[in-house]
């Protein structure tokens, strides 16, 4: 076996089992990785200079072909509801083959770290057989320093193998598609789909495992932080505007995707970005838009036109195009991934139905109730079967990463906003004037206004009523906002439509809140959208 690049050799890849392979690469440079994409036809190069790859079958995330192996550490921790079980034997008998697989091929490595705070880092091996693997995750992991990686030593490995094709029968898995993760002994194998973001995904997923035991909260948000320590935290489900809100130039960006929330305060997951790129442009998002035209840059699925210049309006291969990039391409970018503890958490909703407020403040109480609700709804012609808005609830505003308990999360964030005393708001980025197709999209502008002044703590002190159907409070009158837009009911033509929608909204979110009812106090459940109503 051939062995390239720099490593620690006392951890090469035979000791996890991979000693049959004809070369391996590790930690190649950008440069290099380009080189080896392209000369094996891995890629292509756009007319700016940006690494574009096709995923083929898959262009997102396979959550149904995604197990946890169920053994006597997993047993009592998983919350099995949401992870399918894997028999520890048919774990062992897929490595087994997938390192059979891997004989006398030539692979990549990079070895990375998974957390900016160093007492909770993740330091993580990623094997692939795709240069442009390698390079994705290169850009979206923390790239520790090279006279480190001599003396690395992984806590996580992932073995990713696109051309393996898993057997149900054999494998105990689903399809040809596998995303298996021993969480006990720190590994994840991939294999049957060549889409990038499994990779970062599983480095998420093991977080969301390891980290609650040490009381650090781990979080699929963005966040960024004022000139004055003021950090601010959003979750959001795709399509939200978690990405896009964060960018603000007036703000150091920390990231936009995954977090924890520690004893030190807040810090990123990773050290890159990877931003949806359908219908992206200059004028409505700058910083995004120039990082997808530079050197290092990963665009995955993207159509490029006969110049080679990327069409970000073209959705031939998927709505989910991505741009993959490092976090320092973004030009106001934190450069430690570190930020103190928040004052302000944002939960945003794109809410398709038009009942929403644009704000709206909550308690503790509240803001946890939310974040097991995880709402946001998709609207008719984005998937295959939508033809009117569609409540989506996405536990922790990211349930298909959650191996715990949504609760265990729940009240840990209960207890660190109580703790800190955090301000949170709801913010919806969706529709006002009516649902879907009625009537028009919430103003950025307006987005923004708000978001400006509850960030800088002068929402607080405005004059709020209680939304009549959810219980929280909403502000009656903001500068710089009309107040008709404050008011959701009022911007329809037809107000009894609003009640009825309104109603047909609130018994979804009870409806999907009797899961978690036996595993959160009173004052949770009396959080509730409804009460008043009933009570009226």
């Amino acid at each position: 076996m051939e062995q390239f690049g720099l490593y620690n050799p006392a951890n090469g890849v035979a000791a996890i089992g991979l000693e049959r392979v004809s070369r391996v690469n590790y930690n190649l440079s950008e440069v290099e990785l380009y080189e080896e994409a392209i000369r094996r036809g891995e890629a292509d190069l756009t007319a700016d200079g940006a690494l574009r790859a096709v995923t083929g079958q898959h262009t997102g995330r396979s959550p149904k072909d995604k197990f946890v192996v169920r053994d006597a550490v997993t047993e009592d921790k998983i919350w099995w509801d949401n992870n399918k079980p894997l028999s520890p034997e048919h774990f062992a008998v897929l490595k087994a083959d997938m390192l059979a697989h891997a004989a006398g091929r030539e692979l990549f490595v990079q070895d990375l770290i998974g957390g900016a705070d160093a007492d909770n880092a993740l330091p993580t091996r990623v094997v692939t057989e795709f240069a442009w693997h390698a390079l994705f995750i290169r850009n979206l992991l923390i790239r520790p320093k090279r006279d480190t990686l001599s003396t690395f030593e992984q806590k996580l490995t992932i073995i990713n193998l696109p051309s393996f094709k898993a057997d149900p029968e054999r494998h105990g898995c689903r399809s040809e598609t596998v995303i298996a993760c021993d969480l006990a002994n720190g590994l994840v194998l991939i294999g049957g789909t060549s889409y990038a973001g499994e990779n970062k995904k599983s480095v998420f997923t093991v977080l969301n495992y390891l980290l609650p035991a040490k009381s650090v909260m781990p979080m699929h948000c963005s966040a960024n932080v004022g000139p004055d320590g003021d950090t601010a935290v959003f979750f959001g489900l795709s399509g939200t505007g978690k990405t896009t809100l964060s960018a603000d130039p007036a703000r150091t960006l920390i990231g936009d995707d995954e977090h924890g929330w520690g004893e030190n305060g807040v810090f990123n997951f990773e050290g890159g970005c990877y931003a949806k790129a359908i219908k992206l442009s200059a004028e409505a998002e700058p910083e995004i838009y120039a990082a997808t035209r530079r050197f290092g840059t990963v665009l995955e699925n993207v159509v490029l036109d006969e110049n080679r210049v990327p069409n970000f309006d073209d959705n031939s291969l998927t709505e989910n195009t991505r741009s993959a990039y490092p976090l320092h391409y973004i030009p106001n970018a934190s450069d430690t991934g570190l930020a103190p503890h928040p004052k302000t958490i944002i939960m945003l909703t794109a809410d398709a139905f038009g009942v929403m407020p644009p704000i709206a403040r909550l308690t503790p109480e509240q803001a946890m109730y939310h974040f097991l609700s995880g709402y946001t709804a998709k609207v008719a012609g984005t998937e295959k079967g939508v033809t009117e808005p569609e409540a989506t609830f996405s536990t922790c505003f990211g349930a298909p990463f959650m191996p715990r308990h949504p609760a265990e999360y729940g009240n840990l964030l209960k207890e660190l906003i109580a703790r800190h005393g955090v301000d949170c708001w709801l913010v919806n980025t969706g529709w006002t004037g009516g649902a879907y197709g009625t009537g028009r999209r919430m103003p950025i502008k307006a987005t923004r206004a708000l978001l400006t002044s509850a960030l800088s703590g002068n929402l607080k002190n405005a004059e709020f009523r209680t939304d009549a159907n959810f219980g929280f409070a909403v502000p009656v009158s903001v500068d710089g906002v009309e107040n008709a837009i404050l008011d959701p009911r009022s911007t329809w033509a037809d107000c009894l439509a609003y009640d009825n929608q309104a109603a047909k909204l609130v018994s979804m979110f009870i409806k999907n809140f009797e899961k978690f009812e036996a595993h959160v106090d009173a004052k949770v459940k009396d959080a509730a959208p409804g009460l008043l109503i009933a009570a009226e």
